[in-house]
């Protein structure tokens, strides 16, 4: 798991930890069965490799300005 997520470094991805716990944020570092994740709000979350149940990449949809006719 730790390889696949260094794989992911740089990417913006959301991590499940359980039916109700989730987090949002790029990947910043892998180590140590630690995932450091830093949210828009520049805060590190620091996650627990073992306790990861899902892991999806995050798509950023670019909005345009202006009028949809």
């Amino acid at each position: 798991m730790e390889e696949f997520l260094k794989t992911l470094m740089g990417k913006r991805i959301d991590v499940s930890c359980g039916s109700s716990v989730s987090f949002r944020g790029d990947v910043i570092d892998v180590k140590n069965g630690i995932l450091f994740l830093r949210d828009e709000d520049e805060k590190v979350a620091y996650v627990a490799i073992d306790k990861i149940a899902i892991i999806c990449e995050v798509k950023e949809h670019l909005s345009r300005p202006g009028f949809v006719g």
